[in-house]
């Protein structure tokens, strides 16, 4: 996700223990994780993501209710039931500390610290009682269904989040409306609930995903992959150390140049890593005409995008979770819908079965 406008630090090593621990115990007593029936699809979504205060949220360019549209598309098509999407709950404050600090939580609680976060600025004159109702809930059950995403991708073989990828949040800093660390509260509840040990971060999103590169600056067990446009917001030079893999692809950058690039990527990235779960994040503001991300990628090449991961994942028996971070154009809604027909087209994923595992 973007911009409109251009772990936690513990000394002593006894304090990192007590840390670990405390982490630990949270995640272990968390509601997140929670059994899903085979009637369901790993696809999760709630009414509640979708935004709406008093017509401010149109002050900014993101699409705030792209998530509803993408599900009512999928079902006025015909590929998915209603009564088969998955509704994840709220993350909790105790959920939250698992990557944030308290001191980062309680800034959430003035209601100018939201307003610079999702860069709506009328947003610091309302009560904060109505931020978080109807700012702060959405995004914390977006949380809840990324946590619970990489729960259903070992288990079935993929999972989609129709929401989340908020990845310009880290562990102590939100921005570019992100106001929590989805991405790395997701793979934190994947090392300690899933006994998982290697995970990839694929962001494909047009901005460079700074929160998780800085949440996982020295963690040997991510592996970053991040192809993104550095002419534009967040500019974080530090984090951009951090990635793995980083693919720098220029305003203007065309379709068929964006896939290749993307081609030998995924190539690099399968012969230097050997993951146990993907996390994919999949904005759509490399769209041609995106205000903010300022690529020219056609609608059929974001198909053709997602198809080539996962396909990655699939070849190599990698349970994936996908998230549909940002994308600044109505449109945007209906390319994810039509990637996702594709996908269940290719067999990639099944919308109508939930037996099916890669």
């Amino acid at each position: 996700m973007a911009s409109a406008s251009s772990s936690t630090a513990v000394s002593g090593g006894s304090s990192t223990v007590d840390l670990e621990t405390l982490r630990r115990n949270r995640v272990l007593s968390s509601k997140l994780y929670f059994d899903v029936p085979p009637s369901k699809v790993p696809l999760i979504y709630s009414s509640s993501y979708d935004i709406a205060f008093l017509g401010m949220e149109k002050l900014h360019p993101f699409d705030s209710s792209k998530w509803g549209r993408i599900c009512r598309f999928l079902i006025t098509d015909g590929v998915l039931e209603k009564n088969r999407i998955v509704e994840p709950l709220e993350a909790s404050k105790d959920d939250l500390l698992v990557v944030h600090s308290e001191s980062y939580l309680s800034s959430l609680k003035r209601s100018v610290q939201v307003a610079i976060i999702i860069e709506v600025p009328p947003v610091a004159l309302l009560p904060n009682f109505l931020v978080q109702q109807k700012v702060l809930y959405p995004f914390r059950k977006q949380v809840g269904g990324t946590i619970l995403a990489a729960k259903l991708a070992k288990e079935r073989g993929w999972a989609i989040n129709v929401g989340g990828g908020f990845h310009h949040c880290s562990a102590e800093k939100g921005g570019g409306f992100c106001a929590y660390a989805d991405i790395s509260l997701c793979i934190r509840y994947a090392f300690i609930r899933l006994n998982i040990s290697r995970v990839m971060i694929i962001d494909l999103d047009a901005h460079q995903g700074n929160g998780h590169e800085t949440d996982f600056s020295h963690d040997s067990r991510v592996y970053i992959l991040d192809m993104y446009n550095p002419e534009i917001y967040p500019y974080d030079f530090g984090a951009r150390s951090y990635i793995d893999q980083k693919v720098e692809v220029g305003s203007g950058i065309k379709t068929d140049e964006y896939l290749t690039q993307l081609d030998k990527a995924l190539e690099v990235a399968g012969r230097t890593f050997d993951p146990e779960l993907i996390v994919y994040n999949a904005g759509t503001d490399i769209l041609d005409g995106d205000p903010l991300g300022k690529l020219k990628v056609s609608p059929d090449g974001v198909v053709s995008r997602d198809e080539k991961v996962f396909k990655f994942a699939k070849e190599k028996n990698i349970p994936l979770v996908m998230l549909t971070s940002g994308g600044y154009m109505r449109s945007s809604a209906r390319v994810i819908a039509d990637s996702l027909i594709n996908l269940s087209k290719k067999c990639l994923i099944d919308l109508n079965s939930s037996s099916v595992k890669m």
